[in-house]
């Protein structure tokens, strides 16, 4: 910055001149409080582009109020290299002006691969990992005969035995495999750039050498390390297994958490140290005071570390590999790679031996892979001498080659493969989908039935949602605390889930209701008073020791029938608008031939049950009062719920008839009757077809009257009966009888 003099128009700007190496200086208008006259900065010119997050701005020639601006003077937010926003990034040295800001700061030109990568295949979840897959696709696509060229470790040596340190491993199924080395007089301060640069390209955090380096070789080989400050290792023991519940440790970012005596622990003779695989402890970690280092390379049971990352909600890039499954392989490669590494970067020497815990080593999967089988797999044939090659390449051994059948070695680190068809899959993937012919034809089984249990669903999902029905999809966990709320729901019944993520997730529901009247609630909340949905799902029990699944469909409503609108009633939905809707759906299934209960119970302060056989297909009702209180809900709801499996079994029985229109004309005759309240129109129609009256078609109830004009415990109620004969046209005489 060569001259620095107040913007003559605005307080706060500065006006600048800057050398920027080229023939004139720029005149840049600045306004970071500490820009001033010698520094050295960083400018973006004219056409530069810089970055923030998802958007980009390209820097011009412009004025501001009035003083014309020739680039801009950034700080390091500006320029993504630093959190600093706070003024200018001021350079600590003096560079040459015209310096290129990537050549001062040594960053490499650089191509990054963003993978996004199936939860099965931890093997790629490093650098090697990915060139061993990209070397096996190049080699057979591109006919090239790569080699995997690992870091070499040949130069690991054991200086002294200055350190001992006793490891005890409790629990081998939690810990199959555990080695460490010491290194003494190591010097722990900041990384050379080539290492920051490389990890901050990788999102990784640069903290200081010790631990950057055992990042490196984390992502370099995708086996988690972890550095211990000897002189923290009280009693010169560490112990590998768990300890007693609730005990409290302080994690790296200086959070405490209570100990689960199922998690993992690494302890020294008196406390813990690290949470296993996941997450190191403060106590014991590198400091720049550090001299000597206990590094530790390991192979932790995947599902112990999963279950304990998901009890602590604590995240790594250590868990996220160990719970997929790493390489038990490559544990001494790794600490022998970081050693050397730390040698190279932080001095010191080899001050013990190399402890390796392996009693149980892992060995691997061997598997048979028919040829034959797996061409009919794949429906095209695959040179046999292309699929060995692709194997070898992949480090698949092949143990035997016998009448067109190979038997396989499978390295423990391809965790994902251990069938027959998971070697095809592996085969396939490498020869390339795309190079499998299409065939002229496909064979496809077409259903013919009409009553599919897709065709059922999708017919009933159409109707309901062309009459105003939203589906709803909820989870089948929930909240154990909702059987307080219906008598129906039994504690006893629950299926618990073993390892819940909140208390709001630990059963598989009994009942589609509860999460039903939350999304009534969650839309009511939100200005959507008016609601039907409708939810086709699971419900989960446990009886004598018995999982039951079962399928239902829910429709719940509330609020008006229709939208409001000017020219529509303000009409309210009821107990007649559910119930017609569970008929028309039973309808369109051909279900006629059913009885009805009045009952009460699941929540509901009055139910109709529609039962077939004895058992039930629908019951429907409105919900209690006192249960759409509980969730906040102030309106009147209505639900029905169909026992899905039993509509599916009835209605894959009935098939659909139909007879042309009568061509003779139909008689109607109404019948007024005085009868006790307690008599139902179900029972008035079940007995009047039981009649056995030949050309009765229909009975329907059209009028009902209750009032003080009756007699106590009376109501009146009018019927229609509709009359008719497909072969003539019937008599009034005929019709009185």
């Amino acid at each position: 910055v060569l001259t620095k003099v107040k913007h003559p128009n605005a307080d706060r700007l500065n006006l600048t001149t800057v050398d920027i190496g080229s023939k004139d200086p720029l005149q840049i208008i600045c306004g970071a409080p500490n820009v001033d006259k010698d520094l050295y900065v960083m400018v973006a010119t004219v056409g530069t582009t810089l970055y923030t997050n998802e958007d980009s701005f390209q820097i011009k020639k412009s004025k501001i109020r009035g003083e014309v601006s020739e680039g801009m003077i950034c700080s390091e937010n500006e320029l993504n290299i630093g959190e600093d926003q706070a003024g200018i990034m001021v350079l600590k040295d003096s560079p040459k002006p015209g310096t290129l800001a990537k050549d001062y700061l040594e960053i490499e030109s650089d191509f990054i691969f963003d993978i996004g990568l199936t939860p099965n295949r931890s093997d790629a979840m490093s650098h090697i990992g990915v060139v061993k897959d990209l070397k096996t696709a190049i080699n057979h696509r591109q006919n090239k005969k790569l080699k995997l060229c690992l870091p070499l470790v040949e130069n690991f040596k054991v200086d002294n035995n200055n350190h001992d340190i006793e490891i005890e491993v409790k629990d081998y199924d939690l810990c199959p495999r555990y080695s460490g080395v010491c290194i003494s007089g190591v010097k722990v301060k900041e990384s050379p750039e080539w290492l920051k640069n490389r990890l901050n390209s990788i999102g990784v955090g640069p903290i200081n050498n010790i631990v950057d380096i055992t990042n490196y070789v984390l992502h370099e080989l995708g086996q988690p390390l972890h550095a211990f400050d000897i002189s923290k290792i009280n009693g010169n023991k560490i112990k590998v297994g768990c300890i007693k519940q609730d005990t409290s440790f302080i994690t790296l970012d200086n959070e405490e958490i209570k100990i689960s005596s199922d998690d993992l622990m690494i302890s020294n003779a008196n406390e813990p140290m690290c949470l296993a695989g996941i997450f190191g402890g403060i106590k014991s970690s590198i400091t720049t005071d550090t001299v000597d280092v206990f590094l530790e390379s390991a192979y932790f049971n995947p599902a112990s570390i999963r279950k304990s990352s998901k009890r602590h909600g604590l995240n790594t890039d250590a868990s996220f590999r160990y719970e997929r499954g790493c390489d038990p392989n490559i544990v001494i490669y790794a600490l022998k790679r970081a050693s050397l590494m730390i040698q190279d970067l932080a001095g010191g020497v080899i001050s013990s031996d190399i402890v390796d815990i392996y009693p149980d080593p892992i060995i691997n999967c061997q598997t048979s892979l028919s040829l034959e089988k797996m061409n009919k797999l794949i429906g095209q044939k695959i040179d046999k001498n292309i699929v060995i090659s692709i194997l070898k390449d992949l480090e698949i051994d092949i143990l035997n080659d016998e009448n067109n059948t190979l038997l396989l070695s499978i390295p423990p680190y391809r965790h994902d493969v251990k069938r027959d068809v998971d070697v095809t899959e592996e085969v396939l993937r490498i020869y390339g989908y795309n190079n499998i012919d299409l065939p002229e034809k496909f064979h496809s089984t077409i259903i013919d039935s009409d009553n599919s249990r897709e065709i059922i669903y999708n017919k009933v999902s159409d109707f309901l949602s062309n009459n105003g029905f939203y589906e709803a999809m909820n989870n089948s966990l929930t909240k154990s605390e909702h059987s307080d709320l219906v008598e129906e729901i039994k504690d006893d019944e629950h299926v618990y889930v073993l390892n819940p993520l909140s208390k709001d997730l630990n059963v598989l529901r009994q009942s589609l209701l509860f999460q039903g009247l939350e999304n009534i609630a969650y839309n009511q909340n939100r200005k959507n008073p008016d609601l039907k949905f409708y939810e086709f799902g699971k419900t989960y029990h446990k009886k004598n020791d018995k999982y039951i699944e079962n399928n239902h469909l829910q429709l719940l409503v509330t609020g008006r029938i229709d939208e409001e609108n000017w020219n529509k009633s303000n009409e309210k939905v009821s107990f007649y608008f559910i119930k017609e809707k569970v008929e028309q759906i039973l309808n369109k299934l051909g279900i006629f031939k059913y009885k009805t209960i009045e009952e009460k119970g699941w929540g509901r302060s009055y139910t109709l049950t529609y039962k077939l056989k004895g058992k039930n297909l629908v019951c429907f009702g409105k919900i209690e009062n006192d249960l759409c209180k509980k969730f906040n809900i102030k309106s009147d709801v209505y639900s029905a719920y169909f026992n899905w499996d039993e509509i599916i079994s009835v209605s894959s029985k009935n098939t659909v008839k139909y007879t042309d229109l009568n061509k003779f004309p139909e008689v109607r005759r109404d019948l007024s009757l005085l009868i006790d309240k307690s008599v139902s129109f179900d029972q008035l129609k079940e007995l009047a077809f039981n009649c056995n009256i030949e050309f009765l078609r229909s009975v329907n109830l059209f009028d009902v009257y209750e009032g003080d004009k009756l007699p106590k415990g009376k109501k009146s109620y009018a019927l229609s009966f509709i009359i008719s004969d497909y072969s003539a046209t019937l008599t009034d005489r005929v019709v009185d009888d």
